[in-house]
Formats: structure tokens, C-alpha cells, sequence
């Protein structure tokens, strides 16, 4: 699985973090770590501690919040994503039909009006 960070990917600014590159095995291992880590242990998690995720240029950590912000980051290399955890238990289910077969499609695993999304796709495309 590999973490990325794709700037201003449309003439709207939008910007993208990204994880791609994986199979379902990945993705169960990351699904599991999301539901035990941040639901069940109300811990943060920082990606980068996960031995099968590869970060090309930058990092991200998934933090607990009262109020579903989304990726936040000052200097676009390392971003933190601040979610409720009623959101990260409904990401957990968005994640479910990539671990269960190989899928070519996609999965944006938040929906907030931000300006830097969260993408989740084997093929790291989205359109």
C-alpha cells in the first residue's frame, strides 16, 4: 500500500491524499487497524507505523475529534486527518468490499467539504 499526496488536481485547488498500490489483504490489515486502534483503543494512528503502508512524500496520522474536520496539514508533507469516530466506524464499512475481492474501483473514505480529500484506490485512479 502506498501513501501519497497529489496537489491541486483540479482547477479548483483540490488537492488529494491518496492510498493505492494495495490488494485485499492490505486493505483488511488496514481496516483492522482503523477499527482497533482509533474505535476500540480511541488511540491516534499514524500510518507511518504501519508496516505495510510505503509513504512516497508524505505521512498522515488519524486523529479523534469531536467535529469531522478532515486533512489538515501546514506544510503538505505531513497531514493529520481529525474525525469523529462515528466517522472513522462508517470508513471502516466503505473499506469492507476492498477486503473481501479484488476491486478496480475507488472510494473517497470522507465526505467534508475541505480542500484535501481521501482517496482509497488499488489503481490510485478516481475519475
Amino acid at each position: 500500500m502506498t501513501l501519497d499526496y497529489l496537489d491541486k488536481v483540479n482547477g479548483y485547488g483540490d488537492c488529494i491524499v491518496r492510498l493505492f498500490d494495495f490488494d485485499s489483504l492490505q486493505a483488511e490489515k488496514f481496516r483492522q487497524a482503523i477499527q482497533h486502534t482509533i474505535i476500540q483503543n480511541k488511540k491516534q494512528l499514524d500510518l507511518a507505523t504501519l508496516n505495510f503502508v510505503e509513504g512516497i512524500n508524505c505521512t498522515l496520522t488519524l486523529r479523534i475529534s469531536d467535529n469531522d474536520i478532515g486533512i489538515i496539514s501546514a506544510d503538505n508533507k505531513m497531514f493529520f486527518c481529525d474525525l469523529s469516530i462515528g466517522t472513522y466506524s462508517q470508513m471502516t464499512i466503505l473499506l469492507e468490499p476492498f477486503c473481501n475481492k479484488k476491486s478496480r474501483g475507488h472510494q473517497w473514505l470522507y465526505d467534508i467539504d475541505t480542500l484535501v480529500d481521501l482517496l482509497f484506490s488499488p489503481t490510485g485512479t478516481w475519475q
